[in-house]
């Protein structure tokens, strides 16, 4: 062989400035630095917040607080960890995750390696140096083996783009960009554009403070009790006494919660055992409610099923009826969009003397005016503007960056009709760039920290097998991501949530393609799926020494 066939074929194994650089510090951002430092390796996470706890940092909203149990709310794989943090109650506010998320980057000295108040603007494949350069809105750049997206499938607000947002005078807020200083809404005129899970939290609490709130919906929601408490001793006690079943539970179940369905569907029960499975679950509460029907998402019978038993609920709550039916959804199954939870007395809040519904699908709002919001049909005065419009979800913490793979692929390009992940983990065209609650993961259909932890698993294992097998690079093969993209799309389209404009499919955005973005055949089988493929030599994969030898298996022979 000679000198310049060498160096053709050493091309791509330049030295980098480190190992991994992952952006987010949030749950995922924190357990891959964890992971990849045990590993040994040199880690830096980029963080654009001035502190660790990814969504929780920036969602402060009044109201704020998780939607699923406390106990599985946080992370498993230290058993220290799990025994010396409690929180006190059923349901978190964002106050007291934010704090776990300080203790957990104190505990195990995580802040070290991790870079604040620093944005990743973008992310270029080097084909001559086989590494990440990585840019950051301080003109610097660091070279990187592996580059690890730890964005988060809810970081990036939407804003709906209505005519004359710039000319209203009053204060606007996102509530996923909250100030950290109390908001003063006392003796002020409140809008609230927006009824999802985040309109459900903040609602009732504004009400509280504002001398009138006006709500602007446009889709009613099924919002069920949370049913939150405080926790005590005695049940930290059993939750610690059982936890070796609870985690095993959780990671075997289709949303990664640990409870079991009650039932697998209506078909086959008498009317009493249907309604004694609705009643016993409505008194559990929260996601509890919505395990009592395995093929809830599936079977439009049992959904129907469910769905009536949830308007008869709001119905009893609200002696006004035409303000119930104007709060009962009407165009979607229970589920295909997420479901909210009530901690707040969110149907009664419409009760109150201080507060206005106006339904938007009615009257749409046509502008924003220097004083307030005008609709088709009536002109609003207000002080304060607060959009829980939601989020760009799952594609929008990725497509914001600049990203650019082999061959000048853009991430831009590569999407064009769609996202499109290997597992949600790897795309074509983008060696060791890894993803992580990216498109066709299961994500936020699931318990997120028990996705996470998975997730991170996968991407620090493939990580470790190259290195026992002498791999400088790994790739999902086009193959491998059409015919997953294929699959979920398959998945899906047996399921309700096809049935639903939501942002589980970028309904919510304008122009993004509507199509299920997450993978809805469960967090167990994704799972499954991911020890397949680890056990097979990451099946699906690219694995090779040098870029030049990736390049030579683009065209399999």
């Amino acid at each position: 062989m000679g000198l310049d066939q060498k160096l053709e074929d050493s091309a791509g194994v330049g030295n980098a400035d480190l190992d991994a650089v992952v952006i987010g510090a949030g749950f995922a951002g924190l357990y891959s630095l964890y992971r990849l430092r045990e590993m040994g390796l040199s880690v830096r996470v980029i963080e654009k917040a001035d502190d660790v706890g990814g969504t929780w940092y920036h969602n402060r909203y009044p109201g704020c607080r998780c939607d699923t149990e406390s106990h599985v709310y946080c992370y498993s794989f230290s058993d220290e960890l799990l025994n010396e943090w409690e929180y006190s109650e059923r349901y978190p506010k964002q106050q007291e995750i934010f704090q776990y998320f300080q203790h957990v980057a104190d505990r195990f000295d995580l802040r070290k390696d991790i870079q604040f108040e620093t944005e990743v603007e973008s992310a270029e494949f080097d084909e001559g140096s086989g590494n990440w350069v990585v840019g950051t809105d301080d003109g610097s750049t660091l070279s990187t083996k592996h580059f690890i997206l730890a964005v988060g499938p809810l970081s990036d607000p939407f804003v709906p783009d209505f005519d004359g947002t710039d000319s209203f005078e009053g204060d606007t807020y996102h509530t996923a960009k909250w100030p950290h200083e109390r908001v003063d809404f006392e003796g002020k005129s409140v809008a609230v554009i927006g009824t999802g899970s985040t309109g459900a939290q903040a609602i009732p609490r504004v009400a509280e403070r504002a001398d009138h709130l006006t709500v602007y919906q446009r889709t009613p929601n099924y919002i069920i009790p949370a049913r939150n408490h405080r926790l005590t001793e005695e049940d930290y006690e059993e939750i610690r006494a059982n936890y070796d079943e609870i985690w095993e539970t959780a990671r075997s179940t289709q949303s990664g919660h640990p409870y079991e369905y009650t039932y697998p569907s209506v078909e086959g029960l008498s009317e009493e055992e249907i309604q004694t499975a609705l009643d016993e679950g409505w008194e559990k509460g929260g996601f509890r409610f919505f395990h009592a029907f395995g093929d809830l998402l599936s079977n439009w019978e049992t959904n129907d099923r469910v769905a009536e038993f949830i308007s008869s609920k709001i119905r009893e709550r609200l002696d006004d009826p035409e303000l119930a039916e104007k709060l009962i959804p009407d165009d979607h199954p229970y589920g295909a969009k997420r479901p909210p939870l009530d901690y707040e007395g969110y149907y009664e809040t419409y009760l109150r003397d201080n507060v206005t519904l106006v339904d938007v699908r009615e009257a749409p709002i046509e502008r924003l005016t220097s004083s307030g919001i005008r609709t088709t049909d009536a002109e609003y005065e207000h002080d304060v503007i607060i959009f829980a419009t939601g989020f760009d979800a799952i594609t929008g913490g990725f497509t914001r960056l600049d990203i650019t793979g082999r061959n000048g692929t853009t991430l831009e390009a590569a999407w064009e009709d769609g996202p499109r992940a290997y597992l949600g983990y790897s795309i074509d065209g983008f060696p060791n760039m890894h993803m992580i609650s990216g498109p066709q993961s299961p994500a936020a259909i699931t318990n997120q920290p028990v996705s996470i932890e998975r997730q991170v698993e996968f991407i620090t294992g493939m990580i470790d097998y190259m290195r026992e097998n002498g791999y400088d690079y790994i790739e999902a093969r086009k193959e491998s991501v059409d015919d997953w993209v294929e699959h979920t799309a398959e998945i899906a389209e047996k399921t309700l949530y096809t049935e639903a404009r939501s942002w589980y499919k970028g309904d919510n955005i304008p122009g993004k393609p509507s199509t299920m973005l997450m993978y809805a055949g469960g967090f167990d089988n994704h799972s499954e799926k991911c020890d397949e493929v680890a056990d097979n030599g990451y099946e699906g994969y690219k694995l090779a020494e040098t870029i030049k030898g990736l390049a030579d298996t683009d065209v399999e022979v």
